[in-house]
């Protein structure tokens, strides 16, 4: 699961934003659904509201004058029940302008178990109290139009009053029991139909004002991490080159911007201290080689030939430390470009050198590729594989060298038969002048800084490089170059 989930900066906070937005966005749309469902609820129970109030203001009088008008068939009371309210419809009820008739009897309609409204019956409660309309008792329900026995008898009696689909339509009715005269108000209204696409239109609103912030906040989140990004990146660039590259330009927020002048003067900081250095040691390099040289003169008075090839050796040995020293000081901030080196061509121009002296060397492909081609700085990188050449030969008395790709990287791993480097001090033997070999001896333990010079030069290149135990003995040395 970890690995679907954003890593970058932008990634995350939009992660972290949208579900956010996506959370408060489905309540807002659960919030106004709910709103419009209580509308829609308060506009039926002031339907029904109205209707009761102005039934229960008809005197007696009035409706029995009423009835006598009627023709004595319409008074009769047989199929459609107790119809006293008004005349009979004109319109048909579910017409969207006609009226179902009140009707009044001894006994509310039956209701079936479980089919009142409880919220319906609190809502009307209150507005009828609040009209001064005295009820012993209230039931409210919703069914089925085709359910209903007197909807059922009055379109029976005049089938004209039925709408086509009449029967599924939904209806309210509610009835209340007047306490002067025990007598039961009984009136109904259809359901009116929930708008087209009103959830459709709820969800497209919220999708689209979920896309818009969405989008406002990727273009908000982008102008802040872009610079940022440049300054990751940047970074990664000055490590590799310091002081070479153009100044980065100061974007984004005010925050982002000081920093990257911030950044900026400290590159420069760093670049100059840099080229001090460098200027520092080419004077040490050049004032120590001078009286050096000098020895290497004197050196020839003395008469004592193995005292002289003695002196001789320990001057050559201050000579090659002082040349590593000055190596290991300056890589990183070389002139040099780097060129298309052919890998295996560098590797096979290290074995000839040591075939020369006699080791033994071999070089073996493990790909079917035979040429891999790298951008390195071809002296520095020849330097680096010479150093793990010679340790592999002075520790294990010969070297095998392999060549591979490995995706968008080139590996060449140099292995040997000696005894190894205990696993805890892998990491220690890298560091400025760490020896496998107890003694000082440069013939037999060198200067210790064989290994700290291949991987600063391979990490100046891109690359990096990894020392590992074999199963059968001996070392694995592998320098990984960058082949993108």
């Amino acid at each position: 699961m970890r690995r679907f989930l954003p890593h970058s900066l932008l990634g995350q906070v939009m992660a972290v934003l949208a579900l956010g937005l996506l959370v408060a966005q489905a309540i807002s749309a659960v919030l106004l659904y709910r709103a419009m469902e209580d509308r829609r609820e308060a506009a039926i129970v002031s339907s029904l509201a109205y209707r009761l109030i102005a039934e229960a203001g008809r005197s007696d009088e009035e409706l029995a004058e009423r009835a006598e008008r009627r023709p004595a068939r319409e008074r009769h009371r047989g199929e459609i029940g107790v119809v006293r309210g008004r005349d009979m419809p004109n319109r048909p009820p579910f017409s969207g302008r006609g009226r179902i008739p009140a009707e009044r009897g001894p006994a509310p309609p039956p209701f079936a178990a479980g089919a009142r409204s409880a919220a319906y019956e609190e809502r009307l409660a209150e507005v009828l109290a609040a009209q001064d309309i005295a009820a012993a008792s209230l039931l409210v329900a919703e069914r089925r139009a085709g359910e209903d026995p007197f909807l059922r008898a009055l379109v029976e009696r005049r089938p004209r009053l039925g709408a086509p689909g009449w029967e599924d339509r939904t209806i309210v009715l509610a009835s209340i029991e007047r306490p002067a005269s025990g007598e039961w108000l009984t009136v109904r209204l259809p359901v009116p139909e929930r708008p087209r696409g009103g959830p459709a239109t709820i969800l497209f609103q919220t999708a689209l004002i979920f896309a818009v912030l969405v989008a406002l906040l990727y273009f908000v989140l982008r102008r802040i991490t872009r610079p940022l990004a440049a300054l990751t990146a940047r970074l990664a660039d000055f490590s590799r080159a310091p002081g070479k590259i153009a100044v980065l330009a100061e974007s984004g927020p005010a925050d982002t911007r000081r920093l990257i002048a911030a950044y900026n003067a400290m590159e420069a900081r760093i670049a100059a201290l840099l080229d001090e250095k460098d200027v520092m040691l080419g004077a040490i390099g050049h004032d120590l080689k001078t009286p050096l040289a000098a020895l290497r003169v004197r050196i020839e008075s003395v008469p004592d030939a193995s005292q002289r090839e003695r002196m001789a050796a320990s001057i050559e040995d201050i000579t090659r430390t002082l040349d590593d020293i000055l190596v290991l000081a300056r890589i990183g901030h070389s002139g040099g470009a780097a060129d298309a080196v052919d890998l295996a061509a560098l590797a096979g121009a290290v074995i000839e050198e040591f075939e020369d002296l006699g080791a033994p060397v071999d070089l073996a492909h493990e790909d079917s590729s035979p040429r891999i081609v790298a951008r390195l700085r071809e002296t520095l990188a020849k330097r680096a594989l010479r150093n793990l050449v010679a340790n592999a030969v002075r520790y294990g008395g010969g070297a095998r060298i392999t060549l591979r790709r490995e995706n968008e990287a080139a590996v060449i791993a140099v292995e040997d038969d000696g005894p190894g480097i205990p696993e805890p001090l892998i990491e220690a033997m890298m560091q400025p002048f760490a020896r496998g070999e107890a003694s000082r001896n440069r013939a037999t333990g060198g200067t210790g800084l064989g290994l700290t010079l291949a991987r600063a030069i391979v990490e100046a290149e891109g690359g990096s490089l990894r020392l590992a135990n074999r199963a059968g003995g001996g070392l694995r040395a592998e320098l990984r170059f960058s082949l993108g």
